[in-house]
Parts: structure tokens; C-alpha cells; sequence
């Protein structure tokens, strides 16, 4: 999930950052100290949205740069147990699927894949034994978040399509479609019973 985190901190501006207005001078550092950084309790930081109030700097004998209270803005991506995510398969193995979350890339086992026996083709596909439903690269699929370990940089994320309303897109829309009509089915059947008993009591009656 995406967030905007509000944060104040003493940013520790370079010199050779000195000619620029203090903001951009923070904004460039800021945008430095965050590059490709990941914490288990931020997340992973995606931009440096804004710069808020900047105090008067400060010097430390012994150090050339200036340091500036400063308050700022920071888009983050903090991946969350259960969530749904929306992504594209980059990658097929006999393991499973790799999805792009567009900061993280997130593994689906062979398993969780589909509802559905899955083999690994030759041609890097997976296919359903029984439903013949295929899973190759570039599809779009919606998951969701079953597992999250920052133990490691970038963290391992595990996902899930084995749930009503998940897997490749296509499926979803293929799935919806068989319910909506299974419903028109099972509501047409119920009016004629009803129309049958509704007959029989009038008949009843007549006696």
C-alpha cells in the first residue's frame, strides 16, 4: 500500500550543495539519503514529495557540511499482510510466478497460482490440468499478500490467486461472467417453482 509519510529530522546538507537555496539544498540531499531505501517499519521510500519548514543551519566543528532541521514529505510503499495487489507476471519458473508490484517484485508458488492442478511447460508457461488455464509472461493479474520477510533486501513477498476474485485477469472476468449467469439461471428456475406452487394453491382453493 502506498502512503505519504510526514517526517522531521536534522538533514546533514553537503557543501558542494552550499550554492543552491537552502530547500533545494535539502530537497537534493534528501532525495539522496532515501535513494533505493528500505526499512521494515517505513517501507520502501518511492520520491521526496515536498519540503516544509527549514530551520536556520547549524555547524559541527570538525565537519564541513551544515545541518537543518527540516520538515518533509516522503511517498513510501509498505507491503501489508492480506492486501490485495494488482501487478504483471515478469517471470515464470518451475516454481512458480514472479509479479512486479512496481517497487517490489512478489513470488506465487506453482501452488497458489490457480485453483487447479499446474503444470510448468516447456514453453515457460504454467497450465491448469483441468481447467487448461495458462499463466505466462506479461499477464495482469490481481493477488493477494500472504506472506512478508524483511529479512532480506529487497524483502521476499509471497502472494496468493487461489481466492475467488484473484488470478489473472482474464479468469476473473471469465468467472464473474459464469456466476452472473449461474444467478439469472437459479432465479428464473426459483419463478418457475414459485409460478408451479402458486398454481397448485389456486387449484386447491377451486376444490
Amino acid at each position: 500500500m502506498f502512503f505519504i509519510v510526514k517526517a522531521k529530522d536534522h538533514v546533514r546538507v553537503e557543501p558542494h550543495l552550499f550554492a543552491l537555496p537552502v530547500k533545494e539544498a535539502v530537497r537534493k540531499q534528501l532525495e539522496k539519503t532515501y535513494e533505493n531505501f528500505i526499512d521494515e517499519e517505513l517501507g520502501a521510500v518511492i520520491a521526496v514529495l515536498d519540503v516544509g519548514d527549514v530551520k536556520e543551519g547549524i555547524l559541527i566543528s570538525g565537519d564541513a557540511a551544515a545541518y537543518y532541521s527540516s520538515e518533509f514529505s516522503l511517498l513510501v510503499f509498505k507491503p501489508i499482510l492480506q492486501e490485495l495487489v494488482y501487478g504483471e507476471v515478469t517471470e515464470i519458473t518451475n516454481f512458480g510466478a514472479f509479479m512486479n508490484l512496481g517497487t517490489f517484485d512478489a513470488m506465487i508458488h506453482i501452488s497458489q497460482t490457480m485453483e487447479d492442478f499446474v503444470n510448468f511447460s516447456k514453453t515457460g508457461t504454467l497450465m491448469g490440468k483441468n481447467t487448461k488455464r495458462v499463466l505466462k509472461k506479461g499477464d495482469l493479474c490481481m493477488a493477494r499478500i500472504v506472506a512478508i520477510s524483511f529479512k532480506t533486501v529487497p524483502p521476499k513477498i509471497g502472494l496468493t490467486m487461489r481466492q475467488p476474485g484473484l488470478g489473472k485477469i482474464e479468469w476473473v472476468q471469465e468467472d464473474k461472467k459464469k456466476s452472473k449467469m449461474l444467478a439469472i439461471k437459479m432465479e428464473r428456475t426459483a419463478g418457475k417453482e414459485d409460478k408451479g406452487k402458486k398454481g397448485k394453491d389456486k387449484k386447491e382453493k377451486g376444490k
